[in-house]
Parts: structure tokens; C-alpha cells; sequence
């Protein structure tokens, strides 16, 4: 299996790395605390939004997105056009739905049907995956 480095961290990739940066394959294998840790590291991180997010994968019927928020940092309310899952892995998140809000503690895990708005808070510094399909 081909081993690519990326920084601090590394990706094997039986595939091939695209263009833009994504990766793309029959398997796909990350270390999330090096990515995390290079999240952290990297000049989005001290951006006034508070939040870092890195495509870790990306088909066109899946995407999966690594994000990091700054405590008491908000991304505003949106949709996505497919259904979604949060992974909370580190942290505490909240998602704030049209009829209640859903915590989500570390090792929590939220599926979201199409076009649901929501919006995310961090009540502290956290850290989840994103998954669109």
C-alpha cells in the first residue's frame, strides 16, 4: 500500500490524491489526531471565525469533512442537499434544530435527514467529522 506524507500526519491511500487536495480510492486510512494537531497549528486556527475544517474525502456521492471550533464559536444556520452525520470526537457540540437542540459530548454520533436546517456551537473546543451524502 503507498504511504504519502502530509505534514505531521499520514495518509495511506490504496487511489490516487486529486488536484484540489482530496483523496479518492478503494481505501483511505487517517491518523484524525494528526490532522486535528495540524489543524491547530495551521493560521485558519487563530481566524476570528474560530473554526479549521479539512476535506479528508471526497466522491462525488460522499464527502467527509474534518472540523475544528474554538469554545464559544457558532457556524451559522445552513442545510445540506444530502443527509448528514456529526461525529462528535472531541469536545462538546451543540446543534440547534427547527424544534430542539441535540448535545453532542465527545463519542456522540447525529444523523441528519436532507435540507434539515441547524446551525453548530462549541461550548468548548471540539472537534468532529462531518459526513455527506
Amino acid at each position: 500500500m503507498p504511504i504519502a506524507q502530509t505534514g505531521a500526519s499520514r495518509r495511506s491511500s490504496v487511489g490516487h490524491e486529486s488536484i484540489d487536495g482530496t483523496l479518492s480510492g478503494p481505501l483511505l486510512q487517517f491518523d484524525l489526531a494528526g490532522e486535528l494537531d495540524r489543524q491547530h497549528r495551521d493560521e485558519s486556527w487563530l481566524h476570528p471565525t474560530g473554526r479549521s475544517s479539512k476535506t479528508l474525502v471526497k466522491y462525488p456521492d460522499l464527502r467527509i469533512v474534518l472540523i475544528a471550533m474554538k469554545a464559544n464559536t457558532r457556524m451559522q444556520e445552513h442545510t445540506a442537499a444530502g443527509r448528514i452525520s456529526v461525529h462528535s470526537l472531541s469536545g462538546h457540540i451543540r446543534l440547534h434544530l427547527p424544534e430542539r437542540v441535540v448535545d453532542l459530548p465527545a463519542g456522540r454520533l447525529l444523523v441528519l435527514d436532507r435540507c434539515v436546517p441547524h446551525d453548530v456551537e462549541a461550548t468548548e473546543d471540539s472537534a468532529f467529522l462531518l459526513t455527506l451524502s
